[in-house]
Order: structure tokens, then C-alpha cells, then sequence
């Protein structure tokens, strides 16, 4: 696939990308997700300018990324653990 130039608009900022075809529909994910946490830190706090609420959005999205990240570690290891068990009475019962 191709490369597609791409405008977003952040904050009420505008910046032209240039990105795979196939990364398209993720990158308009991602800057709706960072528009629509944008706005709930607007309203839920008294922070006008746009730049603290980018990098608390920022801070918010890498937190709960790391998140995500520690339960997919987690989730790894019990199939991991889980596929070992497997493998050990899997080779018991083939020594019998």
C-alpha cells in the first residue's frame, strides 16, 4: 500500500501527516481518543491551556497503556504456565 497525506487537527491545532495507507484508520483513532480526553480534562479541571492538557493527555494515555501492557504480561505468563502444565502430563502420560 501507498503513502496518503493526512491532516489532523489536536487541540484545535492542525498537522499534516504523512503516513501508510494502512495506518489511516489508527491514527484517526488515536487522535480521536486524544481529542475526546482532551475535552473530559477540560471540563473536569481548571486548565485552559492547551499544551498542559496535551501532556496531561499524554500522561494519561502512556499510563494506561502501561496498563494494558503489564495485563497482557501478566495474561502471557499464565498461558505460558498453563501450556507448560499441558506439555508435562502430555509427557507423563506418553511414558506410561
Amino acid at each position: 500500500m501507498g503513502k496518503v497525506s493526512l491532516k489532523v487537527t489536536i487541540a484545535g491545532r492542525t498537522y499534516p501527516l504523512n503516513i501508510n495507507e494502512e495506518e489511516k484508520d489508527g491514527v484517526l483513532d488515536a487522535v480521536s481518543d486524544i481529542n475526546r480526553s482532551i475535552e473530559k480534562l477540560k471540563k473536569s479541571y481548571a486548565v485552559k491551556d492547551p499544551q498542559d492538557l496535551i501532556a496531561m493527555t499524554a500522561l494519561q494515555l502512556v499510563m494506561k497503556s502501561d496498563s494494558n501492557k503489564a495485563v497482557n504480561d501478566v495474561s502471557s505468563s499464565e498461558d505460558m504456565d498453563s501450556i507448560e502444565k499441558a506439555l508435562s502430563d502430555l509427557s507423563q502420560k506418553l511414558d506410561i
